[in-house]
């Protein structure tokens, strides 16, 4: 399955909306990273990235949402996810990756 990225930059919140669709694997995850460093390269600002619809992460994907966490952490800007799959939901749990993106 592909990775479907939609994103818009939200004035009134000063943050990027982004939305996930899909998977996030070893195939298209370079996709995702570019696309957030595109992203942060238009306007470094808060991330909030809903995957409510993305049905498969592997590690690899895993990897780009933990460095992108890394840069905003350190330029002070929020990263976070919502809403994920109860799947998806239940790989952070066990790699207590809930306990910085939700």
């Amino acid at each position: 399955m592909s990775l479907d990225i939609k994103r818009e930059y939200d004035e009134t919140e000063g943050r990027w909306n982004v939305t996930l669709c899909g998977e996030v694997d070893i195939e298209n995850a370079a996709c995702l990273r570019a696309a957030l460093k595109e992203m942060l390269e238009q306007r470094l600002s808060s991330v909030e990235i809903d995957i409510q619809n993305l049905s498969y992460i592997d590690s690899t994907g895993l990897g780009v949402l933990i460095g992108a966490y890394g840069r905003m952490k350190e330029s002070g800007a929020q990263f976070r996810l919502r809403r994920p799959a109860k799947n998806v939901e239940k790989l952070l749990r066990i790699t207590s990756l809930d306990r910085i993106f939700l």
